[in-house]
């Protein structure tokens, strides 16, 4: 695993993506986020129990959402390296294994440019 944490702000939340992390916590205390790579629910962040999701040798950890870990795979974070990833939470049904799945909410991910300051 790479660890890209010391970057600037890498990854954030809306406060509804918060609101939906605080959810899923009450009922699964330790969580991570993975920003999925396109297999089987498309290019959707992905929750999961962090004991139950293997992190690969190539997965980046890109930061903190509170004390939630989010990774991105390492091809999908050589695409995006230069962008800030935006954790939203939006109305709709979460990807088939992801614990945001059957709360009518599901995360989605918004991006910006970092600035080069």
């Amino acid at each position: 695993m790479i660890d890209e944490t010391r970057h600037t702000h890498r990854v954030t939340a809306t406060d509804d993506a918060l609101a939906l992390i605080a959810e899923i916590r009450r009922d699964h205390p330790d969580i991570l986020i993975h920003q999925s790579g396109g297999c089987c629910d498309g290019s959707s962040p992905m929750c999961y129990p962090a004991g139950e999701f293997r992190i690969g040798e190539s997965d980046v950890l890109l930061g903190w959402i509170g004390p939630v870990p989010v990774y991105i795979g390492g091809r999908q974070y050589a695409a995006w390296k230069h962008t800030q990833l935006i954790l939203d939470a939006v109305p709709g049904r979460g990807g088939m294994f992801s614990l945001d799945n059957g709360r009518e909410r599901r995360f989605l991910v918004r991006s910006r440019l970092l600035s080069q300051a």
